[in-house]
């Protein structure tokens, strides 16, 4: 063999290793490439759903804020209809302390409400037989629409009329004056 055919066998096998080298540089590069992908594919789902956690977990605050809120906004207004409410009752309460200070002197309104109260509380009551206790001042007036009262009830009742006895020995309390108004007598 000559100079030349060592050369070329040479360049040969040194052109041989090149290329195996250049074939497992390429490999190399496309396992990396591969890894690295895989490697980056991994990150990237990792941190979307961390993402996805943050972004529930701040979606059930949102939540749990807003339901608050509503709550809260449907106490006030609750409160409010309840404040409304209160002062209704409140000045029609006032309203009718007052009619009841000038009821008695209509008498034949006054007898009248007497006898309606009477049958409501005989309706209430259901008994044969009743103590009735009324204001001293009132004994003459519950006595004249008594025996109305007493028929009334056996007829709204279907029964037999009470036997109704007015107490003479202990009576209500006197109606209260136009100073103490807003003070109950009950």
């Amino acid at each position: 063999m000559n100079d030349s055919d060592v050369s070329k066998q040479i360049q040969q096998m040194v052109n041989f290793i090149r290329q195996e080298a250049e074939e497992k540089a390429n490999e190399i590069s496309v396992s990396a490439e591969e890894e690295f992908n895989i490697e980056k594919l991994q990150l990237v789902e990792s941190e979307k759903k961390k993402i996805r956690q943050e972004y529930e977990r701040k979606q059930k605050q949102v939540e749990v804020r807003r339901k608050i809120e509503y709550s809260m906004q449907l106490n006030a207004s609750r409160i409010k209809v309840l404040q409304a409410q209160d002062d209704v009752v409140g000045s029609m309460k006032e309203a009718a302390s007052k009619e009841l200070l000038n009821v008695n002197h209509h008498h034949h309104v006054y007898r009248n409400l007497l006898k309606d109260l009477i049958v409501q509380s005989l309706l209430r009551l259901k008994e044969p037989s009743v103590l009735l206790r009324c204001r001293k001042e009132d004994v003459h007036s519950v006595e004249h629409v008594l025996d109305s009262a007493a028929q009334e009830y056996a007829e709204k009742a279907n029964v037999h009329p009470p036997e109704v006895i007015v107490d003479r020995e202990v009576y209500l309390p006197p109606a209260p004056s136009h100073h103490n108004v807003h003070e109950p007598y009950w």
